[in-house]
């Protein structure tokens, strides 16, 4: 598509790094007016999502860096060039996750609360970081003859062109559109602190499964010759938020019966 959306003389405008960024700015609207809304400071929310964005900008890159070892030992450099693409939403999501529970225990913040609070932002902001990949052709699909199939056709694209393709970015910026819609619609009704965090968590790992079977570009080394490492990690996710909103829920049952009304 666009990777470089604008110049002004020596500098351009990524689409990649302006999607990420306006994905950036709607999760934190989107958090902080939750905050309000829960009762907890909106501005040690605001704070944690920047420590949240930082970590998990380090860990896509490094995670990608596992996945793709053999373009950083021959250019070191280009683990910097985040406008090139190369950022895997796992890495940064479990870097993300270490530094807010970290964070959080600092600051003697509620942890399930703070995770519901962040969920739907999470989602919304992931919806237009995929729409960045998109344009810059990262994260492309496989061949296929279908109607909606995609043909990039600039040399500075970093999908393959002049080959119809799976538009796999816009299957995940959609799927994430309706994961918020979800999310925003049933956040007023949980049963339990925790439970839209992990709801979130459950259906982005089945989706993400499903999607990885379309992509195009190199996934790393397969786990027992099948699943690719983002399939690992989000089929492990889904079955740990099983885990957890069954075990979150009945210790909210236990805790009612306790403490009757």
């Amino acid at each position: 598509m666009y990777p470089v959306l604008f110049k002004f003389g020596s500098l351009s405008i990524y689409a990649y790094g302006l999607f990420v960024g306006m994905g950036f700015l709607l999760g934190l609207y989107l958090a902080k007016k939750e905050a309000v809304r829960v009762g907890l400071d909106p501005n040690r929310i605001v704070d944690l999502c920047f420590y949240v964005l930082i970590a998990a900008i380090i860990g896509s890159r490094l995670f990608y860096g596992f996945t793709r070892p053999e373009i950083f030992m021959h250019d070191p450099v280009e683990i910097f060039r985040i406008w090139n693409g190369g950022l895997v939403f796992y890495g940064g999501f479990i870097a993300a996750l270490v530094t807010a529970v970290a964070y959080l225990k600092h600051h003697a913040l509620p942890l399930w609360k703070t995770a519901d609070i962040l969920a739907p932002a999470l989602a919304a902001g992931h919806f237009m970081g995929r729409i960045g990949c998109f344009f810059a052709g990262c994260c492309y699909g496989r061949s296929c003859d279908l109607p909606w199939a995609v043909t990039f056709t600039r040399a500075d694209s970093l999908a393959p062109q002049g080959i119809p393709l799976h538009p796999t970015q816009l299957y995940e910026s959609l799927s994430n559109l309706a994961l918020f819609g979800i999310l925003w619609a049933f956040r007023k009704h949980t049963r339990f602190e925790g439970q839209l965090f992990w709801i979130y968590v459950l259906l982005y790992g089945v989706v993400r499964s499903v999607i990885e079977r379309f992509r195009g570009d190199f996934r790393g080394e397969l786990f027992f010759g099948v699943l690719s490492p983002s399939q690992f990690v989000g089929i492990a996710a889904a079955l740990v938020a099983v885990f957890m909103l069954i075990h979150l829920s009945r210790k909210s049952r236990i805790g009612v019966r306790n403490n009757p009304t």
